[in-house]
């Protein structure tokens, strides 16, 4: 009969390598976690940070394009007022040219009363 082997406790050089190995591996899991947590929460303050001021930027440009579109209605209403007064423009141009003509008119006629003298019978 062959008699069954005793236990004997001696520490093995390859057991202590992977039970310190997995220890250290449980401890860099944790420190890295840490990490990724706190990095997590710096992230979350970065994102708040940059929506609050997005949010205010956002209330910038709807004012810019009120103002846009106000400095485009102001530059409508000039261009019809400069074609306006063009016409105006003209209309004087064209009244001053019929003034003359009546003021070349009237020296005519009263030329010709004159140098025709008085009334012949």
């Amino acid at each position: 009969m062959v008699k069954t082997p005793t236990w004997k406790f001696e520490w093995n050089l390859n057991t202590l390598v992977i039970l310190f190995g997995f220890a250290g591996g449980i401890m860099a899991w944790g420190a890295i976690w840490e990490r990724v947590n706190a990095n997590q929460d710096a992230h979350s303050r970065s994102i708040d940070r940059l929506d609050n001021r997005m949010t205010a930027v956002e209330a910038t440009i709807r004012q810019l394009d009120n103002h846009e579109l106000r400095i485009s209605a102001v530059e409508k209403q000039a261009a019809e007022a400069a074609t306006s007064m063009r016409a105006v423009e003209s209309t004087l141009n064209n009244l001053s040219s019929d003034m003359r003509l009546v003021r070349e008119i009237l020296q005519r006629i009263e030329d010709g009363g004159r140098q025709s003298g008085p009334l012949q019978r």
